[in-house]
């Protein structure tokens, strides 16, 4: 794929806007964050939670689930995120358009990945507590400890801590993986 630069990028969105499709990017407080294609434990675990969740999600219509690579752009300028897996109810006033989703997702799951432990756990809790993110999980596919946090008055409290099971009150299910 060849991209044409009519003139070079004068901020770093548009650094970020210009990398091609599928590139594995995201910006976050206006710094990009690259990271390499996933392990197969990744996208094994990546697979079974998305399946689950379409079965509670979107089999009774309360919304839609996708995973990565999509972006999610929680503000038009500063940070667009491309979670593992991403849920948005219909109750949430901003929705999919024309392929792209710019808002606050009601449900969020990254999966560890051995060089982004801290990213996940930390930069990206962060992220989503300050935007309001409803409901964030993290999973590690090796030892397959789930963290939950859910937002009570803007900060996120621990809602579980389990090992290879989920329990969401947002989505009032629980699911074994």
């Amino acid at each position: 794929m060849e991209i044409i630069v009519g003139q070079p990028p004068r901020t770093i969105t548009e650094v970020y806007e210009m990398l091609p499709e599928g590139t594995l990017a995201e910006l976050i407080d206006n710094q990009i964050y690259m990271s390499p294609a996933p392990f197969s434990s990744h996208q094994k675990l990546l697979l079974k939670l998305a399946n689950k969740l379409v079965e509670i999600v979107e089999n009774v219509n309360l919304g839609e689930v996708i995973i990565a690579p999509f972006d999610v752009k929680l503000d038009i300028a500063r940070n667009a995120v491309q979670p593992d897996i991403t849920v948005i109810l219909k109750s949430n006033p901003q929705q999919i358009i024309d392929g792209r989703y710019v808002g606050i997702p009601d449900f969020v799951v990254e999966i560890l990945s051995p060089g982004n432990k801290e990213h996940d756990l930390v930069t990206k809790k962060d992220l989503y507590e300050k935007f309001g993110v409803q409901e964030y999980w993290v999973v590690d596919p090796e030892t397959k400890l789930a963290l939950g946090y859910a937002l009570n008055k803007g900060v996120y409290h621990r809602i579980g801590e389990d090992l290879g099971k989920i329990h969401s009150p947002l989505l009032q299910s629980e699911f074994v993986f």
